[in-house]
C-alpha cells in the first residue's frame, strides 16, 4: 500500500460527529497521521446507529466507522491540567489541527489559535462551525449551533430543491455538513502548502452555511443577473432541457441532453429522429419553451422500458443513469472496479462491514482505507508515551 501523498503531516483531530470527521478521514486517506483527540466518554457518534446485530463490543457503529477509519483514537480531558498540558505537548509537533466546536470553547480552555501559535508558529488551525468564526468575519448568528439541516435551509439549497415552488426539500445525505468538509480539505491543504515555503501557520475556517450557500452559486448569479428568484423545479433544470429524471417501467432514469448533438442521438434512440432536425425542436432554447412536452416524449418511450433495457439502449450513447438504490449499487460494476466499496473489521463481530472508497485516485501516491476506525482510547498509549507530564485526566 502507498504511504499516501500525505504521509508525514500530522494532524490532531478534536472534532466530532460529521462535518470535522469527514474533512479528517480525506485526511487519513491520503496518508496524513490523524489523530483523533476524544473526551473521555469518546465522540458522540460513537453511539450512533446502525450497529452489527452480531456486535457485543458496541465501540462504534456504521456511522462513525465511515468516517474515522484510519485514525488514531487518545483519550484527553482537555477540562483538567493534565489533559491540557499533553495536548500541548502534542501540539508541538503537529502540522494541523482541526475542531468543529462553537466559538469560543478553545479559547475558554486556554488553547484558541493564539495561544497554540506561539508554541508552534507553522501550526494549520482549522475550524469548521454553523456560522464561521468571528476571526474571519462576525455573523449575527456566531453564537447559534447548527447540523446539517440548518446549514441546507439558510445556505439556500433546500430553497432550490424540491418538487414544486412551494415544497423545499432537505437532501438526502448530510451535504450542509460533508460540502464544507471538502472545502475545509481544501483549506487546509492550501494552509499547509503555505506553512511548508514559509514557516508560517494560520488560522482558517468554514462556516457550513457559507459552504453551502458556495455550492448554489447559481441561485446568486442568477439573482445578480435577472433578478430572477430560484425556486425548486422539481426534477429538471431552469436552463437546461432536457434535463432530469424521467419514469421508467420500474423506477426512474436520469438523461441529459441539452446540446444539440446529445439531442439528435436521444432522439433517434427514441425512435423520433426527425425531431433532432425540426426547429422547434432542435436547440435548448426551444426545448425549454416547451419542456412540458419534451418530458411528455421521452417519458412515453422510457415509461414502457426497464431501467435495465434503457441502459442497454442509451449507455455510452446519452448522458444516462438509471436511480439506485444501495442493492444496485453493490451489484454495479462500476463501484467494484473503482475500489468504491470497501470491507473493514468491525470490533465486536466476526464479519467484515463495507463502507465507501477513496474518491480521489492519485497516480504515484493513491490514498486507501488504511483500516478500521479506532475504538475510544486505542492509541493512547502509543502516542502519549514519551511525552513529558502526558496525561489522559
Amino acid at each position: 500500500m502507498s504511504p499516501g501523498a500525505l504521509a508525514g503531516l500530522r494532524v490532531l483531530d478534536l472534532s466530532q460527529v460529521l462535518a470535522g470527521p469527514f474533512c479528517t478521514q480525506l485526511l487519513a486517506d491520503h496518508g496524513a497521521e490523524v489523530i483523533k483527540i476524544e473526551p473521555p466518554e469518546g465522540d458522540p457518534a460513537r453511539r450512533f446507529a446502525p450497529f452489527r446485530p452480531d456486535d457485543g463490543e458496541r465501540a462504534f457503529g456504521g456511522y462513525f466507522q465511515s468516517i474515522n477509519r484510519g485514525k488514531k483514537s487518545v483519550v484527553l480531558d482537555l477540562k483538567t491540567a493534565a489533559g491540557r498540558e499533553a495536548f500541548l505537548r502534542l501540539v508541538d509537533g503537529a502540522d494541523v489541527l482541526v475542531e468543529n466546536f462553537r466559538a469560543g470553547v478553545m479559547e475558554r480552555l486556554g488553547l484558541g489559535y493564539e495561544t497554540l501559535a506561539r508554541r508552534n508558529p507553522r501550526l494549520v488551525y482549522a475550524a469548521i462551525r454553523g456560522f464561521g468564526d468571528p476571526r474571519t468575519g462576525d455573523s449575527p448568528y456566531t453564537d447559534w449551533p447548527a447540523f446539517d439541516v440548518v446549514a441546507q435551509a439558510l445556505g439556500g439549497l433546500m430553497g432550490i430543491t424540491g418538487p414544486a415552488a412551494d415544497l423545499p426539500l432537505k437532501i438526502g445525505p448530510g451535504v450542509g455538513d460533508t460540502v464544507p468538509a471538502l472545502m475545509l480539505a481544501f483549506g487546509i491543504l492550501a494552509a499547509v502548502r503555505h506553512a511548508e515555503r514559509t514557516g508560517q501557520g494560520q488560522f482558517l475556517d468554514i462556516a457550513m452555511v457559507d459552504g453551502v450557500l458556495a455550492l448554489c452559486e447559481r441561485l446568486v448569479h442568477q439573482y445578480s443577473y435577472t433578478g430572477e428568484v430560484a425556486r425548486p423545479e422539481g426534477n429538471g433544470h431552469p436552463l437546461l432541457c432536457p434535463f432530469g429524471l424521467f419514469r421508467a417501467a420500474d423506477g426512474w432514469v436520469a438523461i441529459g441532453c441539452p446540446t444539440d448533438k446529445f439531442w439528435v442521438e436521444l432522439t433517434a434512440a427514441i425512435g423520433r429522429p426527425e425531431l433532432g432536425a425540426d426547429p422547434g425542436w432542435a436547440t435548448n432554447a426551444a426545448r425549454l419553451g416547451r419542456r412540458g412536452e419534451v418530458t411528455a416524449l421521452i417519458e412515453a418511450f422510457t415509461g414502457r422500458h426497464s431501467k435495465a433495457e434503457l441502459k442497454a439502449l442509451f449507455g455510452g450513447r446519452v448522458p444516462f443513469g438509471p436511480v439506485q438504490d444501495a442493492t444496485e449499487i453493490f451489484a454495479d460494476p462500476h463501484f467494484a472496479a473503482r475500489g468504491m466499496l470497501v470491507q473493514v473489521e468491525q470490533p465486536g463481530s466476526d464479519t467484515p462491514v463495507t463502507i465507501a472508497g477513496v474518491p480521489v485516485h492519485l497516480s504515484a501516491t493513491p490514498g486507501a482505507v488504511r483500516g478500521r476506525a479506532p475504538r475510544l482510547g486505542e492509541h493512547s498509549t502509543e502516542i502519549l508515551t514519551g511525552l513529558s507530564d502526558a496525561g489522559s485526566g
